[in-house]
């Protein structure tokens, strides 16, 4: 018998696929991983072949009952779309067009699509800091900035799925920064990311100290987005992860006081205000939360949550 078929909690096979870097996973959860691999993205042809080795020699070994693939987008995830699981319109060169779910399908086994952020969201209700909410979202701040909402126990999704860190929000006050998104100059992601950081300081953000003015838009942007967030979405609970997110110890605290100075007690602001520890915070899985989203999108896909199947 193989691994999949003992106990009661089905072996899933995750692949979260970054930008960078794709890390793949063998387990039932957080606190049962049987294997991990980590591989290099580079080209699709290079980086799904080496996905490709990884998941023959799992199934061979272990077998898993289904799959769950994080990926970095944005993706196509309209299941009537002909691009359908396809990367679209990325800054990664090579990488639009790109058929992320078409690989994956070939692995014989029930399938679970979706981005890197909304799959640590539903990491984050399922394991983490998240459990038991109604609507709650996972802002991943670093290279870029990403956020994956969940309402209902669903995605939000429409005529796309949610792409708010590239968002534009008021700008600072005499800030002459142009921005650094390719796509739209100054939003959220062309000011508050890793790289704006480094175009507008000449420095990596690790190397700036915690007083350096550079912080002082980050913060800015940050609680602008997380103030059309509480406006919109109304999320019981914000989580903010990635590199930046939870590298830089500083910033939670400025941005849940210009967060609250923002709202200014205006709907949910008052309420914000009293919990607001508790409202912003980080996820509870930490730096894991991407590949234990992978885990759980493989989950919903055998639960019937997500309705792809291998064809």
């Amino acid at each position: 018998m193989t691994e999949a078929g003992k106990g009661d909690s089905p072996l899933i096979a995750g692949i979260e696929l970054g930008g960078t870097k794709c890390v793949c996973v063998l387990g039932t959860g957080p606190e049962d991983i049987r294997a991990e691999a980590r591989i290099k993205t580079t080209t699709p042809v290079e980086t799904l072949d080496a996905i490709d080795a990884v998941m023959r020699r799992w199934q061979d070994k272990h077998g898993f009952q289904a799959v769950g693939v994080a990926s970095f987008g944005p993706l196509q995830l309209d299941p009537a779309s002909r691009d359908h699981g396809r990367i679209v319109s990325t800054p990664k060169p090579g990488w639009s067009g790109a058929d992320v779910l078409g690989r994956a399908r070939r692995w014989g086994r029930p399938v679970g699509f979706d981005t890197d952020v909304n799959a640590a969201a539903f990491a984050e209700g399922r394991w983490g800091a998240a459990q038991g909410l109604w609507s709650f979202a996972y802002v991943t701040v670093g290279t870029g900035i990403g956020v994956g909402a969940v309402v209902q126990g669903r995605s939000i999704r429409g005529l796309g799925h949610v792409e708010a860190g590239h968002l534009r929000v008021r700008r600072m006050p005499g800030s002459t920064f142009a921005g650094a998104c390719p796509f739209h100059g100054d939003c959220v992601e062309g000011v508050a990311s890793g790289p704006a950081i480094a175009a507008r300081s000449g420095f990596p953000a690790e190397q700036l100290t915690r007083n350096d003015p550079a912080w002082d838009e980050v913060v800015h942007a940050l609680a602008g987005l997380f103030h059309n967030m509480v406006l919109t979405q109304a999320p019981e609970r914000i989580l903010m992860g990635g590199g930046l997110g939870m590298g830089q110890g500083h910033l939670l605290p400025r941005i849940r006081l210009a967060l609250v100075e923002s709202l200014a007690g205006y709907a949910q602001g008052s309420q914000i205000a009293e919990g607001i520890d508790a409202f912003l915070t980080h996820p509870g899985l930490g730096h894991r939360a991407g590949p234990m989203g992978a885990l759980a999108l493989g989950l919903r896909a055998i639960e019937g949550m997500i309705t792809d199947r291998p064809i």
